[in-house]
């Protein structure tokens, strides 16, 4: 009986990868979960039956440990990169060179199939050095690895990610909220649907060399999110509209926080439209394109944007 096959999910263990690795785990693959820190990913274990999940350690700036990652892989899924420049994790080193690594590796080991994470607005004119450094991965991709899938996604919600979290978090701890961006445009996407476009590529059903444009069901500006956040967080904040540079400057002492909640690489992206472009929709190079039907913000954020309420779950009961 021939074994399941094998897929190796660079970042695993995160926001996207946790999703993923369940729906691959049911679908019976079996699934390395390439992480710096194995330890840390114990809780992709019960994702799937004994030993189907195995967390192994890899650095994508350690060229060895991503090739002894991919080895005898049939798939490789690499999902690793960084939105914050922290000590090593630097822009260029996870989101350019860790692409390269990846791409290079699979290509070396024969990997039939790779599919490589990036975002909507990658650009290498982009004055985002993150969606800069987005774009350089991307092309570094296509050189060692030309069949490779790429998947460029809006922000994505669902409990635990940065964006809404962190709008949630500061209408909790200023009274006022500044205002960067105010007509800025998003396409908003469900993390679960992410995941389950990725699966399709996985399963063989995405062209291969084909770039996918993966947004939600609504375009709305960056007021009109965090409106939607004071609402299911039953919060009255003010919002005060800033200018970019001043927005800049209050981000500079969040840097000093472990995890900071705005940078001024964030400032940046929120001024820069985020939505599926026109020639993805033409080609359906979209969710729709794959056959699934993308969930709208109404039918998740209610779920977990309750927490920041002053009372509670209980706000949801009494407003």
């Amino acid at each position: 009986m021939d074994r399941p096959q094998l897929v190796t999910v660079f970042g695993g263990s995160g926001f996207v990868g946790t999703q993923l690795v369940q729906l691959l785990a049911r679908a019976g693959y079996r699934i390395r979960v390439a992480v710096r820190r194995p330890d840390l990913a114990g809780h992709v274990k019960p994702l799937g039956s004994v030993g189907q999940v195995v967390p192994i350690q890899a650095n994508l700036r350690n060229r060895d440990s991503v090739a002894a990652a991919v080895r005898g892989a049939d798939v490789v899924v690499n999902l690793a990169a960084t939105g914050i420049e922290k000590g090593k994790q630097r822009f260029s080193a996870i989101n350019a060179l860790g692409a390269r690594n990846v791409a290079e590796a699979a290509a070396a080991a024969g990997v039939p199939r790779l599919m490589q994470m990036s975002v909507i607005g990658a650009s290498e004119t982009s004055p985002s050095l993150s969606a800069n450094s987005r774009a350089v991965g991307e092309a570094e991709v296509r050189r060692a690895f030309p069949q490779a899938i790429i998947f460029r996604a809006s922000i994505i919600f669902g409990p635990g990610d940065d964006f809404f979290n962190m709008l949630g978090n500061l209408s909790r701890l200023l009274p006022v909220l500044p205002l960067i961006g105010g007509k800025t445009k998003f396409q908003p996407v469900y993390v679960g649907d992410v995941a389950e476009a990725l699966a399709a590529a996985v399963e063989g059903n995405v062209a291969p060399g084909s770039t996918f444009e993966l947004g939600g069901p609504e375009v709305l500006t960056h007021r009109e999110l965090v409106e939607r956040v004071l609402r299911y967080a039953n919060r009255h904040n003010p919002l005060l509209p800033l200018p970019e540079g001043v927005g800049t400057l209050l981000s500079l002492p969040m840097l000093m926080m472990p995890k900071p909640l705005l940078t001024p690489d964030r400032v940046t992206l929120l001024t820069i439209d985020n939505v599926v472009s026109t020639e993805a929709v033409a080609e359906q190079r979209t969710l729709e394109g794959l056959g699934i039907t993308p969930r709208p913000l109404d039918a998740v954020l209610p779920g977990y944007l309750w927490r920041f309420s002053s009372n509670g779950q209980f706000d949801r009961q009494t407003a």
